[in-house]
């Protein structure tokens, strides 16, 4: 059997992590998750009395759910089956190597009619680094290296939760605008992030060293705002899917309607002639 090539490794991404907090992580994105998360259960008529939350770092995400279990983002998610009313995957499932794996995890591990609720970074996200570190490495070696985590589009990640067996899919996004002063801020805002180059498949080898200035300078040409600033695009996206249950709406069958939609709006019925196009 044959495994699909890793994304992630996950040693360094442990490690990054690890620096991240030694250093004092900046999570100020994971606290704006977690608020927007909070919104969304403010608006669920529901009580949940057993959450867990999936992270690498769990301080934001006690701040609104303090009674959960946390559990840390590993491939195999250390949840008990049918355990959970509430599941908040937070900003961390775009690291996985098996998307899919995780989500159908977390469905497994939702009580009938449990919420699952996700935050990640999107496609969009840090498409101005990408492009200038691409431009960068290109003329100055001729080659590409891995240097920016790919993630997915909210069409592809929203099928996701179709595939892993959640009811009433929905992923909706929202883009975050971040300045900085250089690009060399940016870079260690990522680092603090503990969002550093975690990539199986990144190069080894050491990085030349006009490649992160010619990157900058790029970037100031290319991106910049008023104040001498440049732009950063963060796009986050928001996954939310139901463990099945007897009791959630379900589309009515093809043909089974009571009525005519022609009736309900008030509108004339033409038929149509079968022999034209």
């Amino acid at each position: 059997m044959t495994h699909p090539p890793k994304l992630t490794d996950r040693t360094a991404l442990t490690r990054n992590r690890m620096r991240a907090v030694r250093q004092g992580a900046e999570l100020f994105l994971h606290a704006e998750c977690a608020a927007e998360i909070e919104e969304r259960l403010g608006e669920v008529n529901k009580r949940f009395t057993a959450p867990a939350v999936v992270t690498g770092f769990p301080g934001p995400w006690m701040e609104i759910l303090p009674a959960a279990r946390f559990v840390e983002d590993a491939e195999t998610l250390a949840l008990e089956p049918g355990a959970h009313d509430l599941i908040v995957h937070g900003l961390a499932l775009h690291w996985a190597n098996d998307p899919v794996g995780q989500l159908v995890q977390c469905r497994r591990a939702l009580k009938p009619d449990g919420l699952f609720l996700c935050a990640l970074f999107g496609g969009q996200t840090l498409a101005e680094l990408r492009a200038c570190l691409a431009e960068a490495e290109s003329r100055l070696t001729g080659g590409l290296s891995p240097r920016v985590l790919p993630m997915g589009e909210i069409r592809d990640l929203g099928a996701l939760l179709q595939r892993a067996g959640f009811a009433l899919p929905v992923a909706d996004a929202a883009k975050k605008t971040v300045t900085y002063a250089t690009a060399f801020h940016l870079i260690t805002d990522l680092r603090a992030m503990g969002e550093g180059n975690a990539l199986h498949s990144r190069s080894r080898r050491i990085t030349p060293r006009a490649l992160f200035p010619e990157a900058a300078r790029i970037y100031a040409e290319s991106y910049s705002v008023p104040e001498g600033r440049i732009a950063a695009t963060f796009e986050l996206i928001f996954l939310t899917g139901w463990a099945p249950d007897e009791s959630q709406q379900k589309p009515l069958r093809p043909g089974s309607a009571a009525q005519r939609l022609a009736d309900a709006l008030g509108a004339t019925e033409t038929p149509l002639d079968p022999g034209k196009d």
